[in-house]
């Protein structure tokens, strides 16, 4: 059957050019919670703990959609599956737009969490209707317009909140996408399914692994909290071994399992996992600290900056990661996916290790989040466009998946860290931490960065063309 098929049409500039403004648009939308959350608590009149878990449902969709995403993108085609997850998102951001209250909010930001799906499943296009070359640049370039969008919600979710209202911050994105969406499915054309197996979906396989990575993620938000909770944090620990356990053991007896171990077993891939989610950790952590920094008092070690100028001061760090992206694809290219990942490597361990000794003028911290966004930008797109390219093309979505849920953990757990130090920093009595809290933050993250480098100097150099 599939002998029969036509060979996919190469897609031009404008095709390229609709998912980079795909790209842009979702991660705008992804993450405008993070910077207005104490505005929503605010409005919403939302306990700690309620922020807390809105700061992470959406990341937990995510985590659960970009598999399944990645394996059905391979299995049926890539933009028939992208066009009705992006439906599924605007739908969510219109929810969200309109929410008059927390449980209604946190529905439209389970729908928005699909848009993580989006990556692999434009990366499955260009890979089809590209040669490998250029397929590296474009992947490089819509990952870097991802990140870009990312850091453009960041800077503009709070003056929009403020300026017109909470409601806007959700809708002007959700415009942007659905525009994008509809550009998309005009321009690009349709691929082929690279699968006729007729396999059935591997639905245990899933429902395990959305409970591994959903305990997970609670055992992260109250890790910081331990000393209240041990007991419940003990059982969580517990159920999340039992989850693992249970979905290792399925996975491995499936006939077409969602998530393929023997995949995850490869070198090359296992490799580009741990490699994304040292340098996630490592970006998060700062991404956490930076802005904390800012806004501490100048009477004591910080500069008193208000909620406009922080995002002033991550202007630059934005431009830096939009791009990352389009240089990784080309460094990728041109010296091999290794180099790129070394040398992003060194760029952040050492940005981190020189923010924790010497961080006592505004133009420390803006070079520093500068160097880190562009090295994460650098590595992250170096291991999504290798792995990508290593892997047989029906395994495209998969593959890139597995890096993607990689990298959302890594950010979960770096952001976690960030945050479980300036608690144990404080003193009792005061809402202001320790400057040492921030210097153990910044040298913990820097000394695992580098550590990293004994994982990437055992991959392959990658192809140059």
């Amino acid at each position: 059957m599939t002998a029969t098929l036509a060979p996919p049409v190469r897609i031009g500039n404008a095709a390229v050019g609709a998912l980079g403004m795909l790209a842009v648009a979702t991660g705008a939308l992804e993450s405008v919670v993070t910077p207005t959350l104490p505005l929503l608590q605010r409005e919403l009149d939302m306990s700690p703990a309620e922020g807390a878990l809105l700061s992470i449902v959406l990341l937990i969709t995510g985590a659960l959609v970009t598999p399944v995403a990645g394996k059905f993108g391979d299995r049926y085609g890539g933009k028939r599956v992208l066009i009705r997850l992006m439906a599924v998102v605007c739908a969510g951001g219109l929810v969200s737009a309109l929410a008059p209250n927390l449980p209604v909010l946190l529905l439209g930001q389970v729908l928005q969490g699909a848009m993580v799906g989006a990556l692999p499943l434009s990366f499955i296009l260009v890979r089809k209707h590209l040669p490998a070359g250029e397929s590296k640049v474009a992947i490089g370039v819509v990952s870097g317009l991802f990140v870009g969008g990312g850091m453009a919600g960041t800077l503009s979710a709070g003056p929009v909140a403020e300026g017109l209202s909470r409601h806007w911050m959700f809708a002007l994105p959700t415009i942007a996408v659905i525009g994008s969406t509809v550009l998309v499915n005009r321009l690009m054309p349709h691929d082929p399914p690279d699968r006729s197996d007729g396999a059935g979906v591997d639905w245990p396989g899933l429902v395990l692994l959305s409970g591994t990575l959903i305990t997970l993620m609670l055992v992260l938000a109250l890790a910081p909290d331990i000393g209240s909770q041990p007991l419940v944090l003990g059982a969580l620990i517990v159920v999340l071994a039992a989850f693992v356990t249970g979905w290792t053991a399925v996975e491995r007896r499936a006939a077409s399992p969602m998530v393929d171990l023997r995949m995850l077993a490869r070198p090359a891939m296992w490799k580009s996992c741990v490699l994304t989610f040292v340098m996630c950790v490592g970006t998060s952590v700062a991404v956490y600290l930076v802005p904390q920094l800012f806004a501490v008092s100048a009477d004591e070690y910080g500069f008193g900056a208000g909620a406009t100028e922080i995002g002033f001061f991550l202007l630059p760090g934005a431009v830096a990661a939009s791009l990352a992206g389009p240089i990784s694809g080309i460094g990728a290219r041109r010296f091999g996916s290794r180099a790129v990942v070394t040398t992003g490597i060194f760029i952040m361990a050492a940005a981190l290790i020189a923010l924790a000794a010497v961080h006592t003028e505004v133009w420390h911290l803006i070079v520093g989040k500068v160097m880190i966004s562009l090295a994460n930008g650098l590595c992250v797109t170096a291991m999504v466009t290798s792995t990508a390219t290593s892997v047989d093309q029906s395994d495209t979505g998969i593959a890139t998946s597995l890096v993607l849920v990689t990298r959302v953990i890594g950010y979960a757990v770096g952001s976690q860290v960030g945050g479980a130090l300036l608690t144990a920093g404080t003193p009792s009595g005061s809402d202001v931490p320790a400057e040492s809290a921030f210097v153990t933050g910044f040298v913990i993250a820097g000394a695992v960065t580098a550590l990293s480098l004994l994982v990437a100097r055992t991959m392959s150099k990658g192809v140059k063309e």
